[in-house]
């Protein structure tokens, strides 16, 4: 073969294999179904077993690619963080500078679908008890974080006393995301989240007048 045919088939093969799709890992597959077991049946509910089965590998595999369960979930718990910071800094960029359209449209934008299982945070801290699990510190941290940021919304908001209104924000998110665990998500209690956020803005706002 010429060298310019060679180069050229060279190109063709490199571009062919650009264009197929890599085929995820071990590691990858046991964690992608690991999270989506987790989030649907709960992390109690779910053994390396299930999980290896799932992912179409064994427990071998599993643990050459995890140290233990444990320190799964606290991972599955760190890429769910990292979504919805994702989530809550877009909605803050798209009204930068304007404290309480930030937080009304943290309500507004709050995703809803009909495979919702409430928080995975919040669904994890019920179901762990173990005050040394790795897992448990990665929810403390994202639910400090959040009470934080909240405050910090209420204090830009010149609040008579902001942190109670932080407080009151995060409760109202943290309750309207659980609640379609058991509601739908067209006609439970979380389509009236934002409402019942602008009477409480309203409420605060109203005693710095």
């Amino acid at each position: 073969m010429k060298r310019n045919e060679a180069a050229t088939a060279d190109v063709a093969t490199t571009d062919a294999s650009r264009d197929t799709p890599r085929k995820p890992c071990v590691r990858d597959r046991i964690f992608d179904t690991a999270c989506d077991l987790f989030y649907k049946q709960g992390i109690r509910g779910v053994g390396v077993d299930a999980i290896a089965n799932e992912a179409g590998t064994n427990k071998m595999s599993f643990y050459r690619s995890f140290s233990s369960k444990d320190e799964l979930v606290a991972e599955y718990l760190r890429d769910s963080e990292r979504d919805f910071w994702l989530w809550w800094d877009g909605v803050m960029a798209a009204h930068e500078g304007n404290p309480r359209a930030q937080c009304e449209a943290l309500f507004a934008a709050s995703p809803c679908d009909t495979n919702m299982r409430g928080c995975p945070m919040a669904n994890a801290a019920v179901e762990i008890r173990e005050e040394d699990h790795p897992a448990l510190m990665v929810v403390r941290v994202h639910k400090t974080e959040i009470r934080a940021r909240f405050r910090a919304l209420a204090h830009q908001m010149q609040a008579h006393d902001p942190d109670v209104l932080g407080d009151g924000l995060m409760l109202l998110m943290s309750g309207s995301v659980q609640s379609r665990l058991i509601f739908p998500c067209d006609g439970g209690p979380a389509v009236n989240a934002g409402a019942a956020a602008r009477s409480l803005l309203d409420a605060h706002l109203k005693k710095c007048v």
